[in-house]
């Protein structure tokens, strides 16, 4: 599914399944930096989120950031990605119960993604500049 979001709506490099399993390991190898939630509906995979863990000096503590989040084109407008976020928000334990803040990034061109983080209540903070490293 990782792999398809990437193909759905192209981030600023090409993720293969070697990246994605690079990411899952991790996560299973030191859980305090992340994990992967599974959405399910009627017992079926139907989505996925990456969540991270970041501190954050300017709020005082750690920032669950939502790295990916991808649900099936066949089960989107059903609520699933609301309800994630609806629960993250609400400091359940999918992840970082202490988190004092939510984030995540938006391609330009996704203005359904867009809408549905700005119905929850996300604005636009800063300019995110990258440097890609060797």
């Amino acid at each position: 599914m990782s792999v398809s979001l990437y193909e759905e709506d192209p981030g600023s490099r090409s993720i293969a399944r070697k990246d994605v399993e690079c990411t899952l390991e991790t996560f299973r190898r030191e859980p305090g930096r992340g994990c992967c939630v599974v959405l399910e509906r009627e017992g079926v995979v139907v989505g996925y989120a990456f969540l991270v863990a970041f501190w954050s000096n300017e709020y005082g503590g750690e920032i669950c950031t939502i790295d990916e989040l991808f649900v099936d084109t066949s089960q989107r407008g059903r609520g699933l990605a609301t309800d994630l976020i609806l629960a993250l928000a609400q400091k359940s334990d999918l992840f970082m119960t202490s988190a004092v803040a939510l984030a995540l990034e938006v391609t330009p061109n996704n203005a359904r993604a867009r809408s549905l983080y700005e119905r929850l209540g996300f604005s636009a903070k800063n300019i995110l500049m990258r440097k890609t490293l060797a």
